[in-house]
């Protein structure tokens, strides 16, 4: 699957990017764990969809009851239509630059989050869905004022919601500022119980697949395959023999496509069957 480099493809013959940008994006099919190369932190005002989000140790999931704010990184992007037949996001770029200006404007020099988070949940209310509609890209595009206004509308989101949320919304911003890469070790463990494939993990590690499998067996003295299936597997188990689920509930969870693959898999593992785990 091609990476995607956001905004570079939405900024058609410019050779350099803004500062700040408004994206009108719209789909009318499922785009299922897409890989994104985000250059700038973005609001994403999900209108009409869903959409699922993982960056290198968490993952996140929202409606249009709710928007995101990203931090720039690599992301595995899934956008999904609802009950309509259109997918419709507000995409809202702004550079570490005008961040830093905002920052240094409203607020204090305050210590970020220790545990970085690369996502932040915005809770949508009548402000924000005003605000949401006085976005468009083709305003913007013909205005002879755009680019001031730009900058007006993107303090605005931040004050606004700097009051909604205080402190927390303020640290936040503060862990935005690049302060490097998280460790290797970080992602990979974050990721263990999830039904992300190897090259998947590869790529949130900003790594090719060959690149990831050296660093990985460096690091842990075995394969990855070998060893993230024998986690998944042992957490099957654990989830098994608490006796609530069956392997038809789990496979998908632990990184099986299908439920016959994960029933080989197990018991050549562990010598009995699932069903003889959770009877």
């Amino acid at each position: 699957m091609p990476i995607e480099n956001i905004p570079e493809i939405y900024l058609k013959n410019e050779d350099t990017l803004r500062d700040i940008f408004v994206y009108d994006f719209k789909m009318v099919n499922n785009v299922v764990k897409s890989k994104v190369n985000l250059s700038m932190n973005m609001f994403s005002f999900l209108q009409v969809g869903k959409k699922q989000v993982h960056f290198a140790n968490t993952s996140i999931a929202v409606n249009n009851r709710q928007s995101l704010l990203l931090k720039k990184g690599n992301w595995l992007w899934t956008e999904l239509l609802d009950t309509e037949v259109i997918y419709f996001c507000t995409l809202f770029f702004f550079s570490e630059k005008k961040l830093v200006d905002f920052l240094s404007k409203y607020t204090n020099d305050v210590k970020p989050y220790k545990e970085e988070v690369p996502y932040f949940v915005i809770e949508n209310d009548d402000y924000i869905a005003a605000f949401i509609n006085s976005l468009s890209s083709t305003t913007f595009s013909n205005h002879s004022y755009s680019d001031a206004l730009l900058v007006l509308k993107f303090e605005e989101i931040m004050l606004y919601l700097l009051n909604k949320y205080g402190n927390e919304f303020e640290y936040y911003l503060h862990s935005l500022v690049s302060k490097g890469v998280s460790p290797f070790k970080n992602i990979v463990e974050s990721n263990v119980h999830s039904n992300l494939k190897l090259e998947e993990i590869a790529f949130l590690c900003n790594m090719s697949l060959s690149t990831f499998k050296r660093h990985f067996t460096s690091e842990y003295n075995e394969a990855p395959g070998k060893w993230l299936q024998d986690k998944r597997l042992q957490k099957a188990k654990e989830l098994l023999q608490a006796g609530e689920l069956k392997a038809s509930d789990i496979y998908l969870d632990v990184g099986y496509n299908n439920l016959s693959n994960f029933s080989v898999a197990f018991k050549n593992k562990f010598g009995i069957s699932p069903t003889e785990v959770s009877s």
